[in-house]
């Protein structure tokens, strides 16, 4: 799955460290959702959607790998 999480992280201004502390998770998490190392789970994908105002659709893309 891909996302454009640090692409709205850094248009609001955003640290990672920010970004992680108004989610309640790590840095490190935020780190490897940005590097795609990490699928959020639902609720938290709506929650970082939610922080920047927009659709969970619209952060993040399934892949044709995802598929399968």
């Amino acid at each position: 799955m891909k996302n454009i999480v640090s692409q709205y992280r850094k248009q609001q201004g955003y640290s990672q460290d920010k970004l992680a502390e108004l989610l309640g998770v790590s840095r490190q998490t935020i780190i490897s959702i940005e590097k795609g190392k990490y699928n959020p789970s639902l609720p938290l994908a709506m929650m970082i959607a939610n922080v920047f105002q927009t659709t969970v659709e619209s952060m993040f893309t399934l892949e044709a790998d995802d598929y399968k």
